[in-house]
């Protein structure tokens, strides 16, 4: 049997430690180089403004490896975001480009602010706590990684039987604080008890 054939790697782009992923482009709109978006951010009138130019994220042999993109406007089609780029001046070239992941540079995100946003490297080594029925706290782990993925961000927490990924979602996460030094999480039953494998995977017979 054939190998099956391996995912083509899209290493972070070079845009510094304090960077932010923004969004992700999905699919053409129209002909005149429109782009539907995907957007990883609570404040689009902030990061989502003319001029403002984003870091992409693909893999090596894309031609927009190492290539920034600016944006000329953003219009919004039945709730949906859609971008027009200097760059993307048809469907042709959008094609191009879709599925590519934005991020804007540390002096992008100097210029403002947004909340419930937090740099990969301030989130490391924090220590993971689930609130107790007493009013207390259980530790569970420490963060030892902040995974990117298309959908959405993953909090690597190694704990004493091995690492857990975890969504990065409030829902999950409710809270973080940075000055405290604690991730709060309320994970769903079984995430942190004995399904939890090495390779942050969970035992589906776990619980059964």
């Amino acid at each position: 049997m054939a190998d099956a054939p391996k995912r083509a790697q899209a290493p972070r782009p070079a845009s510094g430690a304090g960077s932010l992923r923004v969004g992700r482009l999905t699919k053409p709109h129209g002909l005149k180089g429109g782009v539907k978006l995907e957007m990883f951010t609570d404040n689009p009138d902030l990061r989502f403004v003319p001029g403002a130019k984003f870091h992409l994220q693909v893999p090596e042999d894309s031609p927009w490896f190492g290539q920034t993109i600016e944006l000329r406007e953003l219009r919004w089609f039945n709730s949906m975001p859609v971008g027009f780029f200097v760059e993307l001046p048809d469907r042709t070239a959008v094609e191009s480009i879709v599925r590519a992941i934005l991020w804007i540079d540390e002096d992008a995100v100097a210029a403002g602010s947004e909340e419930n946003a937090w740099y990969a490297h301030e989130l490391v080594g924090l220590d993971v706590v689930q609130p107790r029925e007493d009013g207390g706290t259980e530790k569970l782990g420490t963060v030892a990684e902040v995974q990117h993925f298309p959908a959405q961000d993953l909090l690597a927490v190694q704990t004493p039987n091995g690492v857990v990924l975890v969504p990065f979602v409030e829902a999950i996460v409710p809270s973080v604080d940075l000055e405290a030094g604690i991730v709060t999480m309320t994970p769903p039953a079984g995430l942190f008890g004995d399904g939890a494998i090495e390779d942050g995977t969970q035992n589906p017979g776990a619980g059964a």
